[in-house]
């Protein structure tokens, strides 16, 4: 497949201080709302002022590496594409019989699912078997269709390498209980892996030091967004999903609109013309078409005007969608549900685990079992470096969960201790046989390396009969918790046998390929002393994750004044 693409660019002056910080993430100038155009690359020097509706929202700087000195600001692009696919996705978008068109598989492109060289293990099947399902959704800024340039501006950069703008984790539980969607903001700061591009053997290197994630996706394509979320959270994901923005206006339309709320009345417009041009009294109303896009690409107007408004405002509209979805009657229509299905097929990127309509439609089935009181809707918790933002602590912690499979609305039931696990098939070898590496990853990101852990854990090991268990000073890696990972079935007894000798718990033992032979990353919650003890967790979803409940309709965006009419 070709991934030629169109995106828009600008940047704006750096902002050194915090006042020019608040305006960066407003996106405002003195005045509170204008804008200024800069430059800061050779992507950003072609880039012109597009005179079309809201140009400047869907601007972006591509920064090829994060420069010295004060860090340019810039406007921050709608999530705009997601509606169309968390619809298809969330609530299964047609009724038994009318997906099953050969024609609607034709409409659906595919490409290779993690285009990494490490892979994360799969979970653990549950007591029953049954084992989570993640699914990361892609937003492409591409504009590779006449459409998509009329919706999205900025034309003149057609052809660009294409920005993964939106990321939106979906994680359903393995009991199927409950959902959890976690967003990471496009300019988060993170380290990208290494990539092949399927199509052309293109090896792209990984970055050197802290990118922006949304550049992922140019580094081989949607594969690369996969392999670069697994290495940052640590989280197996099983398919992902990508579309383009095109798809919004229809599939709204397809519904009879989506209801939304404002406290006050909002015209996102400033004096010099930019924003989405969104105009709705204060109160709840359907929006459809180009409104619903509008809704979803509006930053002047909500909250602060910065990109997490922006990822609230999508949170309450695909909530609402959700619920439309689920409850209106006039989905039963077959002329609708074709409509539904055709806009929403020919949207799509996936993997090829789910390159059918076969395949989408079991998938929406498995997902139509939650109920919407069991949707949390989350933000990836950040902080601010610049005009960039970095995962916090907060945000491992809302990871973990995820990884662990515990429900982020907090209604999971308690949860027994951990039973003992069945016996390994292959049993453990003497105790003086077992190679063990152990890694000292107690460093935190308040707190330096602990030193001397490896020598003293693989010390106190071989006092306790494991006469292989060596130190490894070559690799100083960072785990919360103390963890014994193995590659292979053949390892396992070996492994747990390690755990047990340690007083480390069974659900601390991982599969991994990751490493060569059984592994003891001694971590941060082992700093001292030769006696392990557990720490109790907290299951608790961080507040800094802002989560949204997917059955409540009584959220509303709250409008800057500077962007209301009377």
């Amino acid at each position: 497949m070709t991934r030629s693409s169109v995106q828009g660019e600008d940047t704006q002056e750096g902002a050194t201080d915090a006042s020019e910080r608040a305006q960066a993430v407003r996106g405002d100038g003195d005045n509170g709302v204008g804008d200024t155009e800069g430059s800061t690359g050779s992507a950003a020097e072609d880039s012109t002022e597009d005179s079309t509706e809201d140009s400047n929202e869907d601007s972006e700087d591509r920064p090829e590496g994060e420069a010295e000195g004060p860090r340019p600001r810039r406007r921050r692009r709608v999530l705009r594409w997601t509606a169309v696919v968390l619809a298809v996705v969330l609530a299964g978008t047609a009724g038994a019989g009318y997906l099953y068109y050969e024609h609607l598989n034709d409409n659906i492109r595919q490409d290779a699912l993690n285009l990494g060289d490490s892979k994360v293990a799969a979970p653990t099947p549950n007591a029953a078997g049954q084992t989570p399902l993640n699914i990361l959704v892609i937003g492409s800024d591409a504009r590779d269709s006449e459409e998509n340039q009329q919706l999205g501006g900025a034309r003149e950069t057609f052809g660009s390498t294409p920005l993964a703008d939106v990321q939106m984790l979906v994680h359903l539980s393995a009991d199927r209980s409950n959902m959890s969607v976690v967003s990471m903001p496009r300019d988060t700061l993170l380290e990208i892996p290494k990539c092949t591009d399927p199509d052309d053997g293109e090896v792209h290197p990984a970055s050197e030091g802290r990118v922006m994630t949304n550049q992922s996706l140019g580094h081989g394509g949607p594969g690369c967004t996969v392999a670069t979320w697994q290495e940052l959270t640590g989280i197996h994901i099983d398919h992902f999903v990508m579309v383009d923005f095109a798809g919004v206006v229809s599939m709204a339309d397809a519904v009879g609109g989506v209801p939304v709320c404002v406290d006050a009345n909002i015209h996102s417009r400033d004096n010099s013309g930019h924003g989405s041009g969104l105009k709705l009294a204060e109160g709840t109303h359907p929006v459809k078409g180009e409104q619903a896009l509008q809704w979803l690409r509006t930053r002047y107007g909500f909250e602060d005007g910065s990109d997490l408004a922006r990822a609230k405002a999508q949170h309450m509209y695909l909530n609402s969608m959700v619920r439309v979805l689920r409850e209106n009657a006039t989905l039963s229509s077959p002329n609708k549900l074709r409509r539904l299905a055709e806009e929403a097929t020919e949207a799509l990127t996936v993997d090829p685990g789910l390159d059918s309509v076969k395949k989408l439609y079991d998938l929406s089935n498995e997902l139509r079992r939650v109920k919407p009181e069991r949707i949390t809707m989350t933000t990836m918790p950040n902080r601010y470096v610049g005009a960039r933002v970095e995962p916090t602590e907060d945000a491992e912690q809302l990871f973990r969960l995820v990884r662990e499979d515990i429900a982020l609305d907090g209604k999971d039931a308690k949860k027994k201790p951990d039973a003992e696990p069945e016996p390994p098939a292959d049993p453990a070898a003497p105790d003086d046989e077992i190679a063990v590496q152990v890694r000292n990853g107690t460093r935190t990101d308040e707190l330096g390396t602990a030193p001397g852990r490896a020598n003293t854990v693989s010390g106190l090991l071989v006092e306790r009969g494991f006469a292989k268990a060596v130190a490894d000073p070559s690799v100083l890696p960072s785990e919360d918790r103390t963890v014994i990972r193995y590659p292979s079935a053949d390892l396992e007894g070996d492994a747990r046998r390690v755990a047990k000798s340690l007083g480390i718990p069974a659900s601390s033992v991982k599969r991994s390929t990751d490493v060569s032979g059984v592994t003891l990353v001694v971590g941060a919650d082992w700093r001292e002393g030769t006696a392990y003890k557990a720490p109790e967790s907290d299951d608790r979803t961080p507040e800094s994750a802002e989560a949204l409940n997917g059955a409540d309709d009584s959220a509303c965006m709250n409008v800057n004044p500077a962007f209301t009419w009377s």
